[in-house]
C-alpha cells in the first residue's frame, strides 16, 4: 500500500509540473484544453514580419494588377518571387519562442531550392537541406505523404510539424541555385512564449552519394557532436541493378562506438516498418509479378515508388521516411548514421550495390553544432 501511495504521489506530482509549466511550445490532444499565455503569429507573403495586426496591408504586390478592382486587403501580395541566384528570407523573428508549422508550395526544381534554418546568433545553420528532400520529394515528383511530421498534399503542398524552438532569435530563408525564377506561397505559424532552459534546437542535414563506392555503405549523417536525440531519417533511394535491393543494416554509432554500433537494424525496409521487400503479391513461380506497395502512416512509409516507364525514364526510385518520435535516438556525446547498399546475387549470396542516396537526418540537440559538410553543387544535386 505504501509502495502504491509513493507511486500515486510521484505521478500526480509529474502531471502538477507539466501543468505549471505548461508553454504552449507544442499542443497535442492531451493539452489541447490548456489555457497558456504564449501568443500566436504567422508569417507570409502577406505579412513578412508577423506582427500583430499588420497582415494584408500591402498596396503594391506581386498581385497587384488582380487586385485592382478591389484594393488594399484583398490579395494584393499572396507570394514571393524569388531571382536566380538570390537568397530570400521567409522569416526573422526575435524574442523566445518556437515555428509550430510550415506550409509551403513552392515552383521550379525542388532540388534548386535550399532551405537554411538558423537559430539565436549562430552563423551556420542548422538546418540546411534541399527543398524537396526536406519535405520528403527528392525525386522532384509528386507523392502523397501523410505523418505527424511532415504531409504533401495535393498539388505540391509542402507541411512541416517539427516544433523548433528558439531563445533569442530565428532565421528562415531559401536560396534559389537554379537559372529561372521561383515562385514560393509560404506560411510560417509560430509562438511567442518562454522556452524551458533543456529545449534541444531542430536540425536538419542532407547528404547524397551517386553512386556509392562498391562494399562501402552510405553515411547518413556523422560528425554529430553534443548531446540530443535522433528523430528522423528520409532516404531517397535509385537503384542501378536489378532484384530486391534492401538488405542493408542501419547502424547508429553513439558515444565512443567506433567498429561496432550500439544499435544494429536487420534490414532497410524493417527499418522503415515494413517487411518482406515491402511486396504484397505470394511471390510463386506461377505468379509473374510481385508489387511494391506504398504505405504512409504516422511514423513511416515508402510513399514513393517511381517504376520508371521503360523509355527515357528507366530507373527504379523510392522515397522513404522514420520519424523516431516515440522512440527518440538519444545520445550523450556522438552520432554517426550509416546504411549498407545491399541487394541479392547469383548463388544466394549478398551483392554490394552502387545506388544512388539521399539522405535527410533530422535530430535535436544542444547548441553549438559542429559546421555541416559543403552542400553538393547544383550539377551534384541534380536528379537525372
Amino acid at each position: 500500500m505504501k509502495n502504491m501511495l509513493a507511486l500515486l504521489f510521484v505521478l500526480t506530482s509529474t502531471i502538477a509540473y507539466s501543468q505549471d509549466s505548461f508553454n504552449g511550445l507544442g499542443v497535442g490532444l492531451d493539452n489541447l484544453f490548456r489555457l497558456s499565455k504564449a501568443k500566436t503569429r504567422s508569417i507570409s507573403a502577406e505579412n513578412p514580419t508577423g506582427e500583430k495586426g499588420k497582415g494584408g496591408m500591402a498596396k503594391e504586390g506581386v498581385a497587384s494588377n488582380n487586385a485592382r478592382d478591389l484594393g488594399q486587403g484583398w490579395k494584393v501580395n499572396p507570394y514571393v518571387v524569388i531571382d536566380p541566384g538570390k537568397t530570400y528570407t521567409l522569416a526573422e523573428i526575435t524574442g523566445s519562442g518556437a515555428i509550430q508549422h510550415i506550409w509551403l508550395t513552392p515552383t521550379g526544381t525542388w532540388r534548386y531550392s535550399i532551405l537554411r534554418m538558423y537559430w539565436d546568433d549562430e552563423s551556420q545553420p542548422s538546418v540546411e537541406v534541399p527543398l524537396g528532400d526536406f519535405f520528403g520529394m527528392g525525386w522532384g515528383e509528386y507523392s502523397q505523404l501523410n505523418s505527424l511530421a511532415v504531409t504533401v498534399n495535393p498539388g505540391s503542398a509542402f507541411n512541416s510539424y517539427w516544433v523548433m524552438p528558439f531563445k533569442k532569435k530565428c532565421r528562415v530563408t531559401i536560396e534559389n541555385i537554379n537559372t529561372e525564377k521561383v515562385t514560393i506561397f509560404y506560411q510560417i505559424d509560430y509562438t511567442l512564449t518562454d522556452v524551458p532552459d533543456d529545449a534541444a534546437y531542430f536540425h536538419a542535414q542532407f547528404r547524397r552519394t551517386n553512386p556509392v563506392k562498391y562494399k562501402d555503405v552510405f553515411t547518413i549523417v556523422d560528425n554529430i557532436k553534443g548531446r540530443g536525440h535522433y528523430v528522423g531519417t528520409y532516404l531517397a533511394w535509385g537503384v542501378h541493378n536489378n532484384g530486391w535491393w534492401g538488405e542493408g543494416e542501419i547502424k547508429f554509432f553513439m558515444d565512443g562506438d567506433k567498429d561496432f554500433p550500439t544499435i544494429n537494424g536487420t534490414g532497410t525496409e524493417d527499418y522503415f516498418c515494413g517487411s518482406y521487400d515491402f511486396d504484397t503479391k505470394k511471390k510463386e513461380p506461377a505468379i509473374d509479378m510481385t508489387a511494391y506497395t506504398e504505405f504512409s502512416t504516422a511514423y513511416a512509409g515508402l510513399h514513393q515508388v517511381v517504376r520508371g516507364d521503360g523509355h527515357y525514364k528507366v530507373m527504379q526510385r523510392f522515397g522513404m521516411y522514420r520519424w523516431h518520435i516515440t522512440d527518440p535516438i538519444r545520445f550523450e556525446q556522438d552520432l554517426r548514421v550509416t546504411i549498407q547498399d545491399l541487394g541479392w546475387r547469383s548463388g544466394g549470396r549478398y551483392l554490394p550495390q552502387q545506388s544512388d542516396i539521399s539522405a535527410v537526418a533530422y535530430w535535436y540537440q544542444s547548441e553549438p553544432h559542429n559546421p555541416f559538410p559543403k552542400l553538393p553543387s547544383k550539377d551534384e544535386l541534380e536528379v537525372n
